[in-house]
């Protein structure tokens, strides 16, 4: 995919809006009569304009009371509500044909340049790839129709039409067309920045644990055995008793010499002069991956070592000689293949999972042979009903009663070789809603589904590391070798993303776990789908960034009154010394109310030094080289500040809160390193930059119609967060708050900047133990998980597919490239895809995401995920690969920024002909006997209730009473989490608890972990006799029935009577009854699942969460929503039509 001439854009100016990702044509808001945006010659999906008006009648979702009471299931027969009008039909938004790209990429400044920003010469706006990661609405954007046209690609580039003027206000997610050609570019601080998309070599941190061995050229530290799966609560540390390989030896090759003439690892060949190989044409250079930003790039932004990354010929190392090779070290002499993690995991997160496997022989290939990206032509013809037929089996949705299977929903297996299924990607890491890809764009479009990838790449995992002062990747696309390339011969492999021939270079012709030469193809770059590269020092630019952490405390009354400050002052004492870093970690700290408050912690002082700055329109920094210090000079400095700081301020009487100055000012401490920022927040900002003013109205909240103040009330968040990725900062925001504090605009600064967002509504350290507790746990996960700095992360698939739209927290660098200033274990990414060209000639097509970090102990690292997936012709095998649960996921992040760019019944309407389409699509096209009901394939069976399970979460739920900020942190929690994680906030899950017993149990670790049968999610399945267990991923509800056995009450929860049971208990007794440990290792479990920490809500039949229970009951009928089977009359009235 070209993407020359392609950088995204960032206005400077005053009310230009900032861009998430490339600017967006004003001509994509309007459809132009006549004129077809669409990528391809096939017509674009849009089922709105297929469909008839229905005739008038309530509401999918009326308004009008139904009966009161709690919800009840509705399956008995009667008369339903079937006649729901859809939405008018109006075209959808269309990306419109932009611009002539322009004749050359313009270069970087490659001096430093520390003056003021100069505005750039005009140029023509890039087409768009659209990040998904913008609050904006445009208030003058025309309706939308309520569906998704899925699989759109970017236009085709051309002149624009002519506009007599740009539209007003700015655009969702883009930048402000009428600033579009205008491009600033950034001053950079160092000279190596080069047109070049570049990536530079990053790190992972090292857990908390044994040291990893050190490694050296050709080294190959493979991991022990795997740990569970799904517990990134454990440290997963490499396997210390295993040495890495050193350097070759001066003795002959084992095998004999290396064949005669001039190896290619001797000659040093100059990227730009290299010829590509005969009959192969290597695709368009990549775009520039420069940051246009709105201040000062940071220096290290990988533009001018990617050709060294690409695997390109380096010179030998002085003093060696490349024809030898090393003895294997004696821990690596009978070192077996590291076996698949035994501890299971949640069911509903093992569902979205399979057992990560790191099978080391997955294939034996012959020297000349055919790869695994040649394969049989039995393949091209293998059809996925003959091995699949249960995906296909016809389901009658209106009577599958029990839809819900006892155990975990498992993830789809793509129909694959056998040998090429072991070695796939792990579907925790990399997984994607189609798991056989449509051949065509117009096969995708008749499917009527979305096709996209869910990424958890810095997921903790027990992987293979490879340091070598060679990375074998394509001198074209610059793929990473894989498991999935072709070997032509012994020196020649042909790349499986866009199929040009490579030579392998003479370093990897050895094999460091065989001790064999001449055998490429067993190299453990080929034999795992899934591994991480130490990048040798010719890789390196500058010293890597060190681990830098600075800490912005509100300190007004309001925050002093929450007692947060305590919490986190104690908790940052316990945790100092597991702060992930090395003797160059640095630690900062802020305070804030009216005044920014900062602290001296030079070394030699004998105690901290505060320093106040009072004047908040022109922050500066007092004395800019003592507030930033070395952790391991002042441990006893900072230990001494954290000790005074509650007291400091507990009789304080300040209510103002000028959080706009005081991130301004971090912003300044931070830029010349990069680093972590943290931010307590505690209240609505009221003074100063940034300053906000509550826009909730608490009786709108239950409101049935549209949802409003979704989008930021400024851009100063977002424009500050642009800056702060500019110069590798990010921005993690902790809202603890009982008020409205405007989190949909105040959550711009960590969207744009690869940051976390955590809120903790109704704070208080003495009225809600439950969420500090919560706060407790979380924190420390926050302080001592591994993190990566100055990452980046490029997302390449094979020839003829494309990405168009991003979702998560980032900022789009190109089209392909996100800019992750740090980078988590615990988040989550998502990519939609479109087919730009037919794949008529391919039998499976791969996706690679590579991630390139700086670790905490300053090592750059590189971490290679890479997918493989077939590719089929007929649309029964299409349905046949469908991954209803990345399906779900993808289409929750979807209808995020539907709400936003266009409204809340927009996206929910959206969300429902989703459903209608794909089953409608199903029926017509597939079915080849037509049955009255709603019909569905099996692997669709869940879809409805996925999508009603949408419509009724707290994100996109109309009619019931959600505060806004609750909303809003639902819509970033369904775009950052991980797949496995938000399925559970989609969908929760219920057990009955009260007759726990030890059969089918788990044994982790010595305890017993029983495994309750997962219960629908509907009142029918509660019983007054019963106790049962709500897990809905944030909360965790325990359901005391009013006639529950006396024996559960007393052994349990140790109580002798229902009536007895307090009204606000969150934790549960420690008893010494077989029962209590039953349910506390239970619960236990089901917590040491997630990286975050589900509070615990004993309730009854009184309790005031109990309506926060129910609504949870997806399939029961409220007073604002249909149960799960009127809503399957509805989909089946729709479909018929």
């Amino acid at each position: 995919m070209s993407t020359a001439g392609f950088n995204s854009q960032n206005g400077t100016g005053t009310g230009q809006a900032y861009a998430n990702g490339p600017s967006q044509n004003p001509v994509g808001l309007q459809q132009l009569p006549g004129v077809s945006y669409g990528m391809t010659h096939q017509p674009t999906y849009n089922p709105m304009q297929a469909k008839a008006p229905a005739p008038p009648g309530p509401g999918l979702y009326p308004t009008a009371a139904y009966q009161s009471g709690p919800p009840v299931s509705s399956y008995q027969s009667g008369p339903a509500h079937t006649s729901y009008p859809p939405p008018p039909g109006q075209p959808l938004l269309t990306r419109p044909a932009m611009g002539t790209p322009p004749s050359h990429t313009p270069p970087q400044s490659a001096s430093p340049n520390h003056g003021p920003r100069m505005p750039l010469p005009r140029a023509t706006p890039p087409p768009p790839a659209v990040s998904s990661s913008s609050y904006y609405s445009n208030p003058q954007q025309q309706p939308i129709a309520p569906s998704w046209q899925y699989n759109t690609a970017p236009a085709p580039m051309g002149p624009p039409p002519s506009l007599s003027a740009p539209p007003c206000g700015p655009l969702a997610n883009h930048t402000n067309p009428s600033s579009s050609s205008t491009v600033p570019p950034p001053p950079t601080l160092t000279a190596y920045s080069s047109p070049q998309p570049a990536y530079g070599s990053h790190s992972a941190t090292q857990p908390p644990g044994p040291r990893m061995p050190s490694t050296s050229h050709l080294g190959y530290t493979q991991p022990g055995a795997a740990p569970p799966p799904l517990n990134p609560m454990l440290s997963h540390t490499y396997q210390p008793s295993r040495p890495a390989y050193g350097p070759p030896p001066t003795g002959p090759p084992p095998l004999g010499p290396p064949p005669a003439g001039p190896s290619p690892a001797m000659t040093s060949t100059p990227p730009s002069t290299a010829p590509p190989l005969a009959n192969v044409t290597p695709p368009p250079p990549k775009a520039d991956g420069t940051l246009a930003g709105n201040g000062p790039q940071s220096p290290n932004n990988f533009n001018s070592i990617d050709n060294k990354m690409a695997g390109l010929p380096q010179p030998g190392l002085p003093g060696r000689h490349l024809g030898h090779y090393p003895s294997l070290p004696p821990g690596y002499q009978n070192a077996a293949a590291p076996h698949k993690p035994t501890s299971p995991m949640h069911p509903t997160m093992q569902a979205a999972t399979q057992p990560y496997s790191q099978t080391t022989q997955p294939y034996q290939q012959p020297h000349g042979g055919p790869g695994p990206a040649q394969l049989s032509p039995s393949l091209a013809a293998l059809s996925l009903q003959s091995s699949s037929p249960e995906a296909l089996r016809v389901v009658n949705l209106l009577q599958e009663r029990n839809l819900l299977p006892p155990g975990p929903i498992p993830a789809p297996t793509p129909c694959l070789p056998q040998d090429l299924q072991k070695i796939n990607c792990n579907p925790e890491v990399f997984r994607c809603t189609l798991t056989s890809i449509p051949q065509t764009q117009s096969l995708l479009n008749k499917a009527k589904m979305p096709l996209g990838l869910l990424l958890h790449p810095f997921k903790d995992l027990s992987l293979p590391v490879v340091t070598s002062s060679t990375i074998v990747r394509c001198r074209s696309c610059r793929t990473y070798i894989n498991p999935f390339v072709s070997f032509l011969d012994q020196r020649r492999w042909k790349c499986n993303l866009c199929y040009r021939v490579n030579d392998v270079p003479e370093e990897f012709m050895y094999n460091p776990v065989s001790r064999s030469y001449g055998e490429p193809h067993k190299r453990p770059e080929v034999q795992n789908a899934t591994i991480e590269f130490i990048a040798p020092s010719e890789y390196m630019l500058r010293p890597p960034q060190p681990a830098v952490y600075l800490f912005l405390l509100d300190v007004s009354h309001n925050a002093v009154e929450t007692g947060y400050l305590t919490v986190f002052c104690q908790s940052l004492l316990d945790n100092i010394n597991a702060l992930p870093g090395d003797s160059r970690t640095k630690v900062g700290f802020i305070t804030f109310d009216s005044t920014i408050h900062f602290y001296n912690l030079q070394e030699g002082l004998s105690q901290p030094q505060m320093l106040i700055v009072s004047d908040i329109e022109d922050i500066f920094l007092p004395t800019p080289d003592s507030l930033l210090v070395n952790l391991n000079e002042c441990k006893e400095l900072v230990q001494d500040l954290l000790r005074s700081l509650p007291s400091l301020f507990e009789k304080t009487m300040e209510t103002q809160s000028a959080l706009g100055s005081a991130l301004q000012a971090a912003f300044k401490l931070l830029s010349p390193t990069g680093g972590r920022m943290s931010v307590f927040q505690t209240q609505l900002p009221n003074l100063g930059v940034g300053a906000l003013q509550s826009r909730e109205d608490p009786n709108q909240r239950a409101s049935a119609k549209d949802i409003q103040h979704l989008s930021p009330a400024t851009d100063f968040y977002k424009k500050l967060a642009l800056d702060c990725s500019g110069q590798q900062v990010a921005v993690d925001l902790f809202l603890l708050s009982s008020q409205y504090c405007d989190l949909a605009s105040l959550g711009c600064i960590s969207r744009y900047s690869a940051g976390s967002v955590y809120y903790y509504p109704s704070y208080h350290h003495q009225h809600n133990p439950a969420q500090v507790e919560r706060f407790q746990k979380e924190l420390k996960r926050y302080l001592t998980r591994k993190i990566g700095f100055e990452a980046v992360m490029r997302i390449r698939c094979t020839k003829g597919l494309s990405i168009h739209t991003f979702h998560g927290n980032f900022f789009v660098r190109s089209t392909d490239l996100l800019s992750l200033p740090n980078v988590n274990p615990d988040a989550g990414f998502a990519v939609q895809m479109s087919i730009e060209e037919n794949l008529d000639d391919m039998q499976v097509v791969s996706f690679q995401a590579a991630l390139l970090y700086t670790s905490s102990k300053g090592e750059r690292r590189i971490r290679v995920h890479t997918l493989c997936l077939p590719v089929v012709n007929s649309l029964s095998d299409v349905f046949a690969g469908a991954d209803v649960q990345a399906m779900a996921g993808l289409l929750a992040c979807m209808a995020v920024d539907r709400s936003v760019t266009a409204s809340l019944s927009d996206a929910r309407d959206a969300l429902t002909n989703a459903a209608i389409d794909s089953l409608s699509s199903y029926r017509q096209s597939v079915l080849t006997i037509q049955q009255p009901g709603l019909l569905a394939p099996a692997c669709l069976r869940f879809f409805p209730l996925y999508v009603l399970a949408l419509l009724k979460q707290k994100a996109y739920r109309t009619g019931t009473s959600t505060r806004l900020d609750e909303r809003v942190f639902a819509m970033c929690q369904l775009k950052y989490q991980p797949l496995a994680y938000a399925m559970l906030m989609i969908h929760p899950a219920l057990y009955r608890v009260d007759d726990l017993t030890d059969e089918g149990a788990l044994n982790i670790n010595e305890r017993t972990i029983p495994q309750p049968r997962v219960l629908q999610l509907s009142v029918e399945k509660l019983s007054r006799e019963g106790a049962f267990l709500m897990d809905t991923g944030m909360v965790l509800y325990l359901w005391i029935g009013r006639n529950c056995h006396p024996n559960f009450l007393t052994q349990v929860l140790g109580v002798p009577s229902y009536a007895t049971v307090p009204e606000n208990l969150y934790l549960l007794p420690e008893l010494d009854t077989a029962e209590s440990q039953r349910i506390r290792a239970f619960i236990g479990w089901l917590r040491d699942q997630r990286p975050f920490f589900p509070t615990l809500h004993v309730i009854r039949d009184e309790s005031q969460l109990k309506a926060s229970f129910m609504q949870n009951m997806i399939e029961d009928r409220t007073e604002s929503a249909l149960s799960y089977y009127e809503f399957l009359l509805h989909l089946q009235q729709q479909i018929s039509k």
